[in-house]
């Protein structure tokens, strides 16, 4: 019995393993792109490492002659900005509907599942018409305003803040603690897990938002990273793969280093608000 389990183990350990090389393999491919020549990428049969693993010119030609270093600021400033008003708002939205009872709660959090559920193409009209009238068009403000709070994120920390024991925010309330007391000193600590998921969804959010602000951005002193490596990537009527892959791994590294520094936390605070 004990034998038949142990093979179940490896065998359920090996097609895992064989899965995760599988999905890892385009990024591995992406990364040794970068350091390719457009011939070594047009080559047929390819090869998968590249000739010269020093060849830095793909990165150099686009921090050098592609405005890549303003497009990265761009992204910098809407993702930070982006998640410090979700982290922010998204909190303060869920304490209150989960632990100060009023009038129409169950009503409002309705509202937030049903804002999840509508697709956000459909609200590019909308939201255009709303950032011209404010005269906001190709400013960050423009592409900051429409993700400030996001429904997923209200929705998570709602979910979160139910797990907080009330009698721990009623002990705080008879010793004369007023509620953004209870907010910042007693209920933001306990949901550490909560407030790292929502970073990691507004930031992934934020940093790969391409079609908004492709719209809002006219010039290229506002564009972000997606739409700048769009442009970047286009050498007369052809494209650059070589240029792309390294705009991709530019790309690609903050979101890799912010979920490996915040993984265990996003996990917790997944499997707590049952987040699928």
């Amino acid at each position: 019995m004990i034998k038949n389990s142990a093979l179940r183990t490896s065998i359920l350990y090996a097609a895992l393993t064989l899965v995760a090389v599988i999905a890892l393999l385009p990024f591995v491919w992406v990364f040794f792109g970068a350091f390719k020549t457009q011939g070594e990428i047009l080559a047929a049969p390819g090869a998968w490492l590249p000739q010269d693993f020093g060849n830095f010119g793909n990165f150099i030609e686009l921090f050098t002659n592609r405005q890549f270093g303003t497009y990265m600021t761009n992204s910098l400033i809407v993702s930070a900005l982006t998640v410090i008003a979700n982290v922010l708002f998204s909190s303060l939205a869920g304490y209150a509907l989960a632990k100060i009872p009023f009038n129409g709660s169950r009503f409002v959090f309705g509202c937030i599942l049903a804002a999840m559920m509508i697709p956000y193409i459909a609200l590019f009209v909308p939201s255009f018409f709303i950032i011209v009238q404010f005269g906001l068009v190709n400013t960050l403000a423009g592409i900051i305003l429409p993700i400030t709070v996001m429904p997923i994120a209200v929705f998570i920390m709602r979910q979160f803040a139910q797990s907080v024991p009330d009698e721990l925010l009623e002990a705080a309330r008879l010793d004369g603690a007023g509620e953004l007391r209870i907010f910042f000193g007693i209920f933001l600590p306990l949901v550490g897990p909560a407030l790292a998921t929502v970073a990691i969804i507004t930031f992934l959010n934020s940093w790969n938002y391409f079609l908004w602000p492709l719209i809002v951005a006219q010039d290229q002193g506002t564009y972000t990273l997606p739409v700048g490596l769009a442009v970047a990537s286009q050498a007369a009527r052809s494209t650059d793969y070589g240029l792309l892959l390294a705009g991709a791994v530019v790309v690609l590294l903050p979101v890799l280093i912010l979920f490996l520094f915040l993984q265990r936390y996003f996990v917790r605070g997944v499997a707590v608000t049952g987040l699928k």
